[in-house]
């Protein structure tokens, strides 16, 4: 096999593996570097295997609930063994998916650590081999890893990180969660519906802090009534280990120091790119706070190395990894449809119960930015189909230019939120304004059609409200 590409991609999550088929379906002679398993964190241990747990945790919830429903049902038992099984099997199934498109577009995969040395050339090293290989084009595809404290430093057994969090051998009685960003809340739903008493802390005012305060706010509610603790304005101090358990020491909101006692904790604090080993140094690429930094076309300062998804910066999203390696590939091929990704228009989906998703401005934000604007809402309990599915509980909220009407952004909270979001990316996208969005026929009954009802209520012409 020759040692000589035209492009060659390190790492192979959704960001890298993308941005390697693309390559190869414009002609390019491609390979991909990857250490692990093929998939990333992102098909391996991040956004697939925790829906599954997340969808193991619903179907808890539905049995629990099916009274409500007209059936007669015990109590459900959460086999965790067989759990964490499903999760893994259906990560498996998408890896090895990977693997077969690999295969497909003829991209060669190259299993190693990927180290730059500079003017093209690449070394890869497979335990005691190592191999260069060279490449008119090099994409740094490599993602990050979770961030640690030095005051919370991960044992992987009590201490645990996402990634311990998926294959937990035992349910925690008391789990304590640092942090309550998509990954924070999302294993509060899981772990809250499997049986753990679970306790949020956030240093923030309050919880999923980049949403719409709005939003937050009606999380906040859902997640208490939902029995999980929440501690913001608070800020998490030091531990110490006991016998059978974490005496955790924290600032409360009125700056008193207290102690809580927990099974386990999970560390979501964010992410930290990984941009250490690879080789970096050799090459004139800049690095700032642990994140390669990039031009539109997501080139570096090093000319023909490229860097894309969460080693770039955030969102830290993997369809905005996925876009930047079309993006970066169309770019590198010249073609007259690349364009650069306009991060206003990524979503943002949190699948915890309920679900939340945003795009485009916040409420504050956009009066942030001297705009006028009309403010549109429609509550779950006004829809028929919400009612129906006995999913009451959440909002849609749509934000408007007054002069022009056109979509500023959209919040949303409640039951598969995370597929309505895409209607209004895609009305952004378009530069739509509020006519179209009146004008467009929403079929009944459905969720979708609460996008319509936010629309008629910000311009006063509601019609189910």
């Amino acid at each position: 096999m020759s040692k000589e590409f035209d492009l060659v991609v390190i790492g192979s999550g959704p960001g890298g593996y993308v941005a390697a088929i693309r390559a190869a379906q414009l002609g390019m002679k491609t390979a991909i570097v990857e250490a692990e398993e093929l998939g990333g964190v992102c098909l391996n241990w991040g956004c697939i295997p925790t829906k599954a747990l997340l969808k193991t945790a619903d179907v808890g919830r539905t049995i629990r609930e099916a009274k409500e429903y007209g059936w007669s049902s015990s109590t459900p038992i959460p086999n965790l063994k067989d759990i964490v099984g499903y999760s893994r099997q259906v990560s498996g199934k998408l890896s090895g998916g990977v693997k077969f498109l690999m295969k497909k577009n003829n991209i060669a995969v190259l299993k190693g650590w990927g180290t730059l040395l500079g003017g093209g050339k690449l070394q890869v090293k497979t335990g005691e081999k190592t191999e260069t290989v060279s490449a008119l084009h090099i994409i740094v595809a490599t993602g990050a890893r979770s961030r640690t404290l030095p005051s919370l430093v991960p044992d992987g057994v009590q201490i645990v990180t996402s990634k311990e969090a998926m294959v937990p051998e035992t349910i925690p009685k008391k789990l304590l969660i640092v942090g309550s960003g998509a990954i924070g809340v999302e294993f509060a739903s899981f772990y809250n519906e499997i049986g753990s008493e679970v306790t949020i802390m956030e240093v923030q005012d309050r919880i999923v802090p980049a949403e719409d305060a709005e939003i937050s706010e009606a999380a906040m509610k859902a997640f208490k009534k939902q029995g999980i603790t929440i501690l913001t304005n608070t800020t998490y101090q030091s531990f110490k280990k006991q016998t059978d358990s974490l005496s955790v020491s924290y600032k409360s909101a009125d700056d008193k120091i207290e102690t809580g006692q927990f099974d386990r904790i999970i560390s979501a604090i964010g992410i930290v790119g990984n941009v250490d080993g690879i080789g970096l140094e050799n090459t004139a690429v800049e690095v700032d706070r642990a994140q390669i930094k990039t031009n539109e076309w997501m080139g570096t300062a090093e000319p023909g190395v490229y860097a894309i998804g969460d080693v770039a910066g955030g969102p830290w999203l993997a369809h905005k990894a996925s876009h930047e390696a079309v993006t970066c590939v169309e770019r590198i091929a010249l073609l007259d449809s690349a364009h650069p990704v306009d991060k206003s228009l990524i979503p943002g989906c949190t699948y915890s119960h309920p679900q939340i998703a945003s795009v485009g401005l916040t409420e504050a934000k956009a009066l942030e930015l001297g705009l006028k604007i009309k403010v549109g809402r429609f509550p779950f309990a006004g829809n028929g189909k919400a009612i129906a599915l006995g999913e009451s509980e959440g909002l849609i909220k749509l934000i408007f230019e007054e002069g022009t009407g056109a979509v500023l952004g959209a919040h949303m909270i409640g039951a598969e939120v995370t597929e309505l979001i895409t209607a209004i990316g895609v009305a952004m996208t378009l530069e739509c304004t509020e006519e179209y969005l009146m004008r467009t026929i929403f079929p009944h009954p459905t969720l979708s059609e609460m996008l319509h009802e936010a629309t008629l209520e910000a311009f006063d012409r509601a019609i189910h409200i």
